[in-house]
């Protein structure tokens, strides 16, 4: 067996570019991209990649080099998630909640050759820019990258920030270009930066072999069928859309594209193109239920992430008629690195006890080679009886290739042939794991670890409460406590002390939380995750060393509003 050839008949480097070659081949005439009055095909769509990369590289783009954007859920970011690796070239999809300092710095980081900038995102693309270049004229270490505006396909405006706009690049491409075949399926595809809400931003960088994995997993895991009809409530930028900008190809979908995650803009796509399939973080949730009451006409599956979905708030959506599936993930393991694969021995259960499960965070996709719950410091996996609490690690295929010039972080990460996550969780005896906390956010109280994500499944439970996020405040005899912020809905009456008693009622006393904030909106982050290091820094307010409440502030969004300019 030993002399068996390995040669190009039988070895071909795993890339997710040949998904969208298989599309145009195969469902040439089906829509591939509908955004507002626009809509092509996948034989279309596979032509606009082959001029964009064609012009691209006509623009001295060439191997590893790092293309940018700064655009929302729009045809151009779906586009080079093929085009831009068909030049050669490795995508940076920037969250488009980032201010104009942060963005000057991924673009200098990563020394992006161009940045694309959509037409709604100009003056925060202008602000960056002028930050770079005097950042550059300061340090001389780095150059400008060339300027490219994306106008509304839809409704060209004319609007112009250079010499270049991204429908003249697509229009005077070559349709017949033929990209340069990946031969090294480790090589950068794409480049993602960490939303830094536990520290600075990092650039993680993903492999062709990796995205490849990584989405043919997903696809697997969440039972996604051919021809879907797939609406972009989750961004691209974040983990490349959970790798379904280039799943959606795979399965000869349609993708349906919209600027903002309205109920209104959802609840449209879904009734006029009919939609099958969404991804989002449960706070999009929410969005829907606020809505006018409805129910869908045919089912929507949904996966969600990013943050872990209360039990109570899954049960309210599926009565809606939507159906979930829970994954975990995070932007070093490819997007979503665990699916809550649902077994049908559950079926007969109760709503409620259906729920609790589906609110785990499940088992490896397919391309993880081992997930388990560790002990940090011994290395020894935790009891399998979702209780005994440990970090999550991983292993395989879809994690990333390392942090963009940053060995120490890349070293610290992987450690004894694990990937640490930094998240706290349990492992069940089934062998699902179920996430507890980020490590930082575990609250010890008298010695006692308080899971935050226990507590808030508890207020979850409270019919009056919408959103809610629970960090530590400062206790003068235990050390520390949990402290509760929560969003109502607009009708309710309760009080601080009914919220008390009634986690009370559900949690044993020393989780209760010991204050309760009310607010309009609690911080996030793009994805919807809740940025619980502004709410810590409130919680250092509210109760005095003698344990006596302090007046704390009347608003509690202005002060949102001063930490968020720190």
């Amino acid at each position: 067996m030993d002399k068996l050839p390995t040669c190009e008949a039988n070895y071909v480097a795993l890339t997710p570019l040949t998904f969208l070659k298989r599309a145009a081949a195969v469902y040439s005439n089906r829509a591939s991209v509908i955004y507002r009055g626009v809509r092509f095909t996948w034989g279309e769509t596979y032509e606009r990649c082959c001029r964009l990369a064609s012009s691209l590289s006509s623009l001295n783009i060439v191997n590893k080099d790092v293309v940018s954007v700064l655009a929302p859920n729009i045809p151009a970011l779906y586009e080079m998630h093929f085009a831009v690796p068909m030049a050669g070239a490795v995508l940076n999809a920037i969250n488009t909640r980032l201010d104009a300092k942060t963005i000057a710095t991924i673009l200098k980081h990563s020394e992006a050759k161009i940045f694309f900038i959509d037409y709604e995102f100009l003056q925060v693309g202008r602000d960056a820019l002028r930050l770079l270049m005097a950042s550059i004229q300061l340090s001389e270490e780095a150059s400008m990258p060339l300027v490219v505006v994306i106008d509304d396909i839809d409704s060209m405006t004319g609007i112009r920030l250079g010499e270049l706009e991204y429908e003249v690049l697509v229009s005077q491409g070559n349709p017949r270009f033929v990209p340069e075949e990946i031969r090294d399926e480790l090589s950068p595809i794409a480049l993602n930066y960490t939303s830094g809400t536990t520290s600075e931003p990092k650039g993680v960088v993903y492999s062709h072999r990796g995205a490849y994995l990584s989405t043919l997993s997903l696809i697997l895991g969440w039972g996604m069928q051919t021809e879907p009809v797939y609406m972009w409530s989750l961004p691209m930028f974040h983990c490349n859309g959970w790798t379904f900008t280039w799943g959606v190809a795979a399965r000869g979908g349609t993708n349906v594209c919209i600027r903002s995650t309205t109920a209104a803009e959802m609840y449209s796509a879904i009734d006029t193109h009919g939609v099958t399939h969404m991804c989002c973080a449960p706070i999009v949730f929410n969005i829907l239920l606020d809505a006018e009451p409805r129910h869908l006409s045919a089912p929507v599956e949904i996966l969600t992430g990013g943050a872990p979905p209360p039990a109570a708030l899954l049960e309210r959506i599926e009565r809606v008629g939507f159906r979930v599936v829970h994954a975990y993930g995070l932007t070093e393991a490819t997007g979503p690195a665990l699916v809550c694969e649902w077994q049908k021995k559950w079926d007969p259960l109760s709503g409620e006890k259906k729920a609790a499960l589906k609110a785990r965070q499940g088992i490896s996709i397919l391309t993880l080679a081992d997930v388990d719950v560790k002990d940090p410091e011994t290395m020894e996996s935790v009891a399998r009886d979702g209780k005994a609490m440990g970090e999550i690690v991983l292993r395989g295929s879809s994690i990333m290739k390392g942090y963009l010039k940053d060995e120490k972080a890349t070293s610290a990460a992987f450690r004894n042939g694990w990937f640490f996550t930094g998240d706290v969780g349990v492992m069940h005896s089934d062998g699902y794991v179920e996430i507890k906390d980020r490590s930082k956010d575990v609250i010890i109280s008298g010695g006692e670890n308080i899971s935050s994500v226990e507590v808030e499944g508890a207020l979850y439970k409270h019919n009056d409460v919408v959103e809610a996020a629970v960090v530590a405040m400062p206790h003068p005899k235990w050390g520390e406590s949990p402290c509760a912020f929560v969003k109502l809905r607009d009708s309710a009456a309760s009080k601080e002390a009914d919220i008390i008693q009634h986690c009370r009622n559900n949690l044993p006393h020393f989780m209760v939380p010991k204050a309760v904030q009310f607010m309009d909106e609690l911080p996030k982050t793009a994805t919807g995750k809740i940025q619980k290091f502004q709410l810590r820094a409130m919680a250092k307010t509210i109760l005095a060393p003698t344990e006596k409440r302090q007046s704390p502030p009347h608003d509690h969004q202005e002060q949102l509003l001063a930490l968020s300019r720190l």
